[in-house]
């Protein structure tokens, strides 16, 4: 596994496979990691420098709806990976990578609203101008659950990885931003998201690279 440990490199990784691809359907770069770790920050940063070519879709819109994970009893562990539409991601995934010099078609996948904590349909669109997609999320690489057959739709991965405990403050610090309280946005931390880090770590060996920035 090589290590990228500039954003520049990160870039250059993925031009190199848009290059060696042909082009009958997008470029699709996934970057996996812990909750925390920065995958949103760093996909938009890849995206900006990528250019107008590029988007970003963040797998955060595939989270379950409140009343069904309520129905499931998987309220209490949101962000499991039980508790996404796995099946909604992997068609859309799908469909993207289908959708490049197409007729004008445009994708259409959700977003996910953090203050409520529930998918937004149709926020996010992927016109047929781009060619490359980022894929930022948790399970990318996971090797069960349904996730197993999302990886082979991605032509380069990446594993992000970040010191722990600035994982964690990070964590905390967007909890309490979304309304939870000190002692809450800490237990959440340490507790769920604590248990998906752990699992998310062991994927990072599946990643064409393993991202390492200072």
């Amino acid at each position: 596994m090589s290590i990228a440990t500039t954003l520049h490199s990160v870039a250059d990784a993925a031009a190199v496979v848009s290059a060696e691809m042909s082009t009958d359907h997008r470029v699709v770069v996934g970057i996996a990691g812990a909750p925390g770790s920065g995958k949103s920050t760093l996909a938009g940063q890849l995206a900006d420098l990528l250019g107008a070519s590029a988007a970003v879709l963040p797998m955060d819109g595939f989270h379950l709806p409140q009343a069904r994970l309520v129905e499931l009893g998987r309220r209490e562990r949101m962000g499991a990976p039980d508790t996404f539409d796995v099946d909604g991601f992997r068609a859309t995934l799908i469909a993207i990578r289908r959708g490049f010099g197409t007729d004008g078609s445009v994708v259409s996948a959700p977003g996910f609203d953090r203050s409520a904590e529930e998918p937004v349909l149709g926020e996010i669109r992927i016109t047929p101008a781009v060619s490359c997609v980022i894929i930022e999320g948790n399970y990318l690489l996971l090797d069960s659950g349904g996730w197993e057959r999302t990886a082979a739709l991605l032509d380069l991965s990446f594993y992000l990885d970040v010191e722990h405990d600035l994982r964690v403050d990070r964590l905390i610090a967007r909890h309490r931003q979304f309304g939870k309280t000190a002692a809450a946005a800490r237990a959440w931390a340490l507790g769920p998201d604590e248990a998906n880090a752990r699992l998310i770590e062991g994927t990072a060996v599946r990643a064409d690279y393993r991202i390492s920035l200072p």
